[in-house]
């Protein structure tokens, strides 16, 4: 079963997850602080970025143009390489499991 792990504030959660579940939809189903999702997953907000650990990336599908536009929209700073989108990253396949950090803030 793949899972996410979020790091924040000093702590971590580690979240199971169904093959198809979004990062962003990982953290608003189990309640994990900092990853707002306003948008719903549609690539509009830019409330589910989050910092991806550097041993996950190469498992990463790239990012899109629309995901590539709201990362500029971010009220953290973005990190050119570690910087995504959790609605954009969806779990099974390839990406079994990932590590992220999450920014202090999403607003």
């Amino acid at each position: 079963m793949p899972k996410v792990t979020f790091h924040h504030d000093g702590g971590a959660s580690t979240v199971d997850v169904h093959a198809g579940t979004t990062v962003m939809r990982a953290a608003v189903e189990n309640g994990v602080d900092g990853i707002v999702g306003e948008c719903g997953g549609q690539a509009m907000c830019a409330t589910c970025h989050v910092y991806v650990r550097e041993h996950c990336l190469s498992t990463l599908p790239p990012r899109s143009e629309d995901e590539e536009e709201m990362l500029e929209c971010t009220a953290a700073p973005r990190d050119e390489r570690r910087s995504r989108l959790g609605c954009q990253l969806t779990l099974g396949g390839a990406l079994e499991e990932i590590e992220v950090d999450l920014p202090e803030t999403q607003l």
